[in-house]
């Protein structure tokens, strides 16, 4: 069995311009980002290539457009022979993993990502929620930096995904998830940095 993994990534890690150049090289990869747009019926691609980043940053399109990149990129691997033995997805990337294990077909993953992010933001009005990341503390301090911000009065904000050691993301209400990126920074975290989504998750 083949000893590589293919691991998937989430919302956060979207960009202007993802996929592009790869679509421009692969039409294996072009063809993945044609059957997105068809399926979505919508030019998405043209979003993820062109932006604009305040448009690719709302859920409802950065999960599809992260998924398209990602199938397209898998595309690229599997047609050049790459065995891998296990795919795996955080988050939102478990839908692409899904799909490059063959359970779902690119069309439908992308039109279900699409309702997920529709949904998802529902919950929360654009501009009100953040999200951040939080780098070189323990995952304690980094709640307990939490508890001091929403006790202070500036909202609900959480640790909520806990990604390696050291590594840590927090949510909540932009002012409260901004207050807990300044108090993290003062307890020395490494890096304390906003992600570029549109919602807490």
């Amino acid at each position: 069995m083949a000893r590589i993994a293919a691991v998937f990534p989430g919302q956060g890690s979207q960009a202007v311009g993802m996929g592009r150049d790869l679509a421009a090289r692969w039409p294996a990869a072009a063809a993945v980002f044609d059957e997105v747009d068809r399926g979505l019926e919508s030019d998405l691609s043209e979003l993820a290539w062109n932006g604009p980043e305040e448009a690719l940053r709302l859920t409802e399109n950065t999960q599809p457009a992260l998924l398209a990149h990602s199938i397209a990129a898998w595309s690229v691997l599997a047609g050049a022979g790459l065995a891998v033995g296990a795919v795996a997805g955080h988050s939102l990337g478990e839908y692409s993993a899904v799909v490059a294990a063959g359970g779902l077909g690119v069309a439908d993953a992308a039109r279900t990502v699409r309702l997920r992010g529709r949904l998802m933001q529902a919950a929360v009005p654009v501009g009100e929620g953040a999200m951040a990341a939080i780098i070189g503390l323990d995952d304690e301090v980094v709640a307990a930096a939490c508890a001091e911000v929403e006790a202070a009065g500036d909202g609900v904000v959480a640790a909520v995904n806990f990604n390696s050691p050291g590594q840590v993301v927090i949510a909540g209400a932009a002012a409260a998830v901004a207050a807990a990126i300044a108090r993290c920074s003062a307890l020395g975290a490494r890096r304390a940095r906003p992600l570029p989504v549109s919602a807490p998750f």
